[in-house]
């Protein structure tokens, strides 16, 4: 499978996010053999959690496939730039490979903001940025013009 591939799978998360009332963004973790390993969504209101991004519960499930901490010779792919929780997670995994799609501009920390795989950690990933970027910046973008549309 291609990136794009990875990441529609990503989107397909993304949308189950939407469909609980989330911000839509999805995560997929694969393995060197390209299999998916973790799949993660943005669960933060619904369950009133702020560490419920999709890339930690990609993570999470990827640690539980593999049975271990490491996730050497993974790559994960995420709808929206991490910020600086998850890029710590991944760092922490050693998840060698992060493809995103749209830039966050807020609290982006591959780049946008920060660069937190840069920084002199022991560990440094590759990071593939824009990946089907407007299908994914669209769909946050109609999620928060929808919500200021029916807000007071």
């Amino acid at each position: 499978m291609e990136r794009e591939d990875y990441m529609r799978l990503a989107l397909e998360e993304a949308r189950q996010a939407l469909d609980t009332g989330d911000v839509p963004v999805g995560c997929v973790v694969a393995d060197a053999a390209g299999q998916i390993i973790g799949r993660g969504r943005n669960r933060r209101e619904q369950r009133k959690n702020a560490v419920c991004h999709a890339e930690m519960e990609a993570i999470q499930a990827a640690c539980c496939a593999v049975g271990s901490w490491r996730l050497d010779g993974c790559a994960l792919y995420v709808t929206l730039e991490p910020c600086p929780m998850c890029a710590g997670a991944i760092l922490n995994a050693r998840i060698p490979t992060v493809v995103y799609g749209a830039k966050e501009p807020q609290t982006g920390s591959c780049g946008s903001v920060i660069n937190l795989f840069e920084e002199r950690y022991g560990f440094h990933p590759a990071i593939y940025g824009g990946v089907l970027e407007r299908e994914c910046a669209d769909l946050l973008r109609g999620f928060f013009t929808d919500m200021r549309n029916v807000s007071p």
